[in-house]
C-alpha cells in the first residue's frame, strides 16, 4: 500500500448516487490514491444497509449510530442497541450523532440525549465517536465537556464548519476535527484559517459524500476519490506538500481510528 495514500474518514456509501455501484466508487478511489474509506452510520436500524457494504470490500468500514436528524425517530434505542454492534470487525467509530439546529430534524432533547448515550459507548469501547455539530456550537461544547469530565472518550468534529473557539475547544479535551470539501470553497477564507491554526496532529479529511464535492468537483455528486482535492487545499494552508498532508492526516486516522488495520505498515 503506498505510504502516501489518503483516507476518506467520512462517506456514506449507502446513500442514493453511491450505492448504486460501490464497486466502481471504490476503484476511483483507489486509483487517486484514497486506500481506505468509513462509510458513516446514520440510523442505527439501518445497519443491515451499510454492513454488508462494508463486509464486502476490504478497504471499507464503518460506524453504528443515530444522526441527530434521526434522534426522534431512534428515541427509543440506546446504549445497549449500540454496543450490540461495536464486536463486528468492521465497525470501527460510533455515530454520527450529535447536534443540529439548523433544520428542525430531531427534537433538540432526543438529539442531547442520543448524543450522550453514544459519548458513553465512545467511551465503553474506545471507539471514536464521530461528532455532527450545526448551529448548535454552544450546546455541543457544554456537553463534551461535562461528559469528559465523568471520563475521556475518543472523538472527531466531522464536516468541520463551525468557529476557532469550538475547534480549540474540542483540541483541549483530546478531540479532532475532519475537513471536507466546505474547505476549499471560495468563501470558505475563516475556515482556512482554522484549519491553519490547529495543531497538525490533529486533523482529518474527509469527503461526506455524496454531499458537498469539493471545487473543482462543485455541482457534481460528491465521492470519496474527491478527497484528495480537500488534502491538497489542507497541505496549501499548512505549508505541506500532497505527500506530507497525505501521511499526516492518514496518521492521525490510524491514531484516532485505532480499530482499522494500518494497511501501510
Amino acid at each position: 500500500m503506498n505510504d502516501n495514500m489518503l483516507v476518506d474518514s467520512h462517506c456514506h456509501l449507502d446513500f442514493p448516487g453511491l450505492i448504486e455501484d460501490v464497486p466502481a466508487v471504490r476503484a476511483r478511489a483507489l486509483e487517486a490514491g484514497v486506500g481506505l474509506m468509513v462509510t458513516i452510520s446514520t440510523r442505527i436500524r439501518q445497519m443491515d444497509k451499510i454492513l454488508p457494504i462494508a463486509e464486502q470490500n476490504e478497504n471499507v468500514y464503518c460506524s453504528v449510530g443515530t444522526h441527530p436528524h434521526n434522534a426522534s425517530e431512534e428515541k427509543d434505542l440506546g446504549l445497549d442497541d449500540i454496543l450490540a454492534h461495536t464486536d463486528h470487525p468492521k465497525v470501527v467509530a460510533i455515530g454520527e450523532a450529535g447536534l443540529d439546529y439548523f433544520y428542525d430534524n430531531g427534537d433538540p432533547v432526543d438529539q442531547a440525549k442520543g448524543f450522550r448515550a453514544h459519548i458513553a459507548a465512545a467511551r465503553e469501547t474506545g471507539l471514536p465517536l464521530v461528532i455532527h455539530t450545526r448551529d448548535a456550537e454552544e450546546d455541543t461544547a457544554k456537553i463534551l465537556k461535562e461528559e469528559t469530565e465523568k471520563g475521556a472518550f475518543p472523538f472527531l468534529l466531522h464536516c468541520f464548519t463551525a468557529s476557532q473557539n469550538l475547534a480549540d475547544t474540542a483540541v483541549s479535551l483530546g478531540g479532532y476535527v475532519s475537513f471536507s470539501g466546505v474547505l476549499t470553497f471560495k468563501k470558505s477564507e475563516e475556515l482556512r484559517a482554522v484549519a491553519a491554526n490547529l495543531p497538525v496532529d490533529r486533523v482529518l479529511v474527509e469527503t461526506d459524500a455524496p454531499y458537498l464535492a469539493p471545487v473543482p468537483k462543485r455541482g457534481k455528486p460528491n465521492e470519496p476519490s474527491y478527497v484528495a482535492h480537500t488534502a491538497s487545499v489542507l497541505g496549501e494552508t499548512r505549508g505541506l506538500s500532497s505527500s506530507e498532508i497525505a501521511k499526516v492526516t492518514s496518521d492521525n486516522f490510524f491514531r484516532l481510528f485505532s480499530k482499522v488495520p494500518d494497511p501501510r505498515s
